[in-house]
């Protein structure tokens, strides 16, 4: 019997359409026509080429702050997801203090990024903020504002008060996921804390973990508000990120061509980064099944 194929549904998903075609396709084919041609202004174009792409390519510039931007992203990564598992692995499982802590958790997550920077940047200063004036008391030498280690530190340690309780909410997800048989069934074996965790909480939260692993990168590798807010990329160029670089190339510089040639290589490296990162979690899947 033929069954007749009801097409009604694409009305529901055309609004979703719309809004990624203004909101991601258009902005992106106009910075596609940017990074092919060069103005002068007066809203004339001349046809350039590959030549914006060649010229961030030889650009030390770029590669220096893609260093940068690696570096950033793989201290993060190594940091935030087993600090998270950490958490996770001794938030309550049951009862009001488990509620308590996922409430408590949750609440980095909840303030703007520009506040975030902007709390951290007074939490730091030497002459009112608090971090800054004890360390200075004790007599350590703390200057984010002029010394690269302090503005390094700064950023990252503001990236894990800021992030790592999203892992550690989903690292929580996965285990509470584990049905009890399993800890039984350890139980009776006597197996230690140590196997219980590597053979049946591991591996059942490696799902979760990818994805916190994705996120993490992808949020940590796009970073722009909190690093500028609070370093504005310095002292000199230490803590220049990508986005950054690129927000002073396209808006500081008005460097338009160069800028969106930037900005199309920075899109591609995250796209064929979390390429790779799904096509991780789809094989874990089907290993899985």
């Amino acid at each position: 019997m033929d069954k007749t194929v009801n097409q009604k549904a694409w009305f529901l998903v055309l609004p979703v359409l719309i809004l990624v075609a203004f909101s991601a396709v258009i902005p992106l084919m106009t910075v596609v026509n940017y990074s092919v041609q060069d103005t002068f202004g007066n809203n004339q174009f001349f046809w350039a080429g590959l030549e914006w792409f060649e010229e961030m390519l030889n650009d030390d510039r770029l590669w220096g702050a893609l260093g940068r931007q690696l570096m950033f992203s793989g201290i993060i990564l190594l940091i935030q997801i087993p600090l998270g598992v950490f958490v996770a692995l001794n938030m309550p499982k049951k009862g009001f203090w488990a509620s308590f802590c996922l409430v408590f958790m949750s609440l980095p997550l909840l303030i703007p990024w520009n506040v975030v920077g902007t709390i951290w940047q007074v939490f730091g200063r030497v002459d009112i903020g608090l971090l800054g004036h004890t360390l200075a008391a004790l007599g350590i030498d703390y200057n984010y504002t002029n010394d690269p280690f302090a503005a390094w530190v700064t950023i990252i340690v503001m990236d894990v008060w800021h992030w790592t309780s999203l892992v550690a909410l989903l690292a929580y997800a996965g285990l509470q996921s584990i049905p009890d048989a399993y800890y039984q069934a350890a139980k009776i074996d006597q197996a230690s804390r140590w196997k219980v965790f590597r053979f049946i909480e591991l591996p059942k939260m490696m799902g979760v973990l990818m994805i916190a692993i994705l996120l993490r990168f992808m949020d940590s590798f796009m970073i722009y508000t909190e690093p500028f807010v609070v370093t504005g990329g310095g002292p000199g160029s230490t803590t220049t990120l990508l986005s950054i670089d690129l927000v002073k190339m396209a808006l500081g510089q008005f460097d338009l061509g160069p800028a969106a040639a930037f900005s199309i290589m920075y899109f591609l490296v995250i796209l064929l980064i979390s390429w790779v990162f799904y096509t991780v979690m789809t094989n874990l899947d089907k290993r899985e099944g």
